[in-house]
């Protein structure tokens, strides 16, 4: 399987592609990167240095390998964090160049806006640029809760509302949606939750809530679940899997006392996890 890549970077720590490459690598996915930004490292630190690439360097990499007559083996494109609305134009237009390559290609939307407890955190112009092109030209997005509801135009406290926003966002345009982290009315203390939607149904996960905070998870989760799905084809299975990992991986970052998430010292979790969460179908 091959994925295009095209979310930030950062040289320290595990965050965007810094969070999705390896885990991808490590479960045998070829993944070719393409960097929006390049960060010293993750901007929660609060002090970084580096750059955002403009739109017009992301269109050079992506003519580049255009020319060497390789995106008709693209299984499919994984966007995160843009840095600019420009480089969210040019993601769709790498979208449409693989799609002409090979039609069988999806793209996977991971529509980083913000997050519970600091609303959005990204530049002028990306929600936007989201809620009104990118997420209706997707198969799949990894929305988290606040992302959930700015996109549906929505609330989700219930299990009820959840189901209704990701409805509202089917009706936009994609098929496959994955809630990375949900918290409603039925969500115990010192659980979390995640929430899995496609033709086949409406499946939810949970596992116990660690004591971290962990940047780059949401990231990793993403990437991990598109490539099981595009492998499976089961929205149960790239649930379960995706998730377990993820879980195995920041439990042990947790144990270590780790600032990063550590995808390199806990690889095993991500081919085979020490513990095994399964989705449960959520009925009617």
């Amino acid at each position: 399987m091959n994925l295009l890549s095209i979310q930030s970077h950062v040289v320290y720590g595990h965050v965007g592609n810094s969070a999705a490459v390896f885990p991808l690598q490590r479960m045998g996915v070829e993944v070719w990167p393409i960097h929006t930004v390049q960060f010293s490292n993750h901007p929660g630190y609060g002090a970084w240095r580096g750059r955002v690439f403009d739109g017009g360097f992301v269109r050079e990499q992506v003519e580049g390998i255009e020319k060497r007559g390789i995106l008709g083996e693209c299984d499919g494109v994984l966007s995160g964090y843009m840095g600019g609305a420009d480089n969210g134009e040019a993601v769709l237009d790498a979208v449409a160049r693989v799609k002409r390559a090979n039609p069988a290609a999806q793209y996977c939307c991971d529509p980083v806006i913000g997050d519970v407890g600091r609303g959005i955190f990204v530049r002028e112009g990306i929600p936007e640029f989201m809620k009104d092109k990118a997420v209706p030209a997707a198969d799949v997005i990894t929305p988290n809760q606040f992302e959930l509801d700015y996109l549906s135009g929505r609330t989700s406290r219930t299990v009820a509302q959840a189901r209704d926003a990701v409805k509202a966002l089917h009706d936009v345009g994609p098929r496959t949606i994955l809630v990375t982290s949900l918290h409603t009315d039925e969500t115990p203390d010192g659980a979390i939750d995640l929430v899995a939607s496609g033709t086949a149904g409406l499946y939810r996960l949970r596992t116990p809530r660690l004591p971290l905070i962990a940047s780059g998870a949401g990231d990793a989760i993403a990437a991990l679940f598109f490539a099981h799905y595009l492998r499976e084809g089961s929205i149960a299975v790239a649930l379960s899997r995706a998730a377990s990992s993820v879980f195995g991986v920041l439990r042990q970052t947790a144990e270590m006392g780790a600032p990063e998430i550590q995808v390199v010292a806990a690889q095993e979790e991500i081919v085979n996890p020490s513990e095994l969460f399964e989705a449960e179908e959520l009925g009617a």
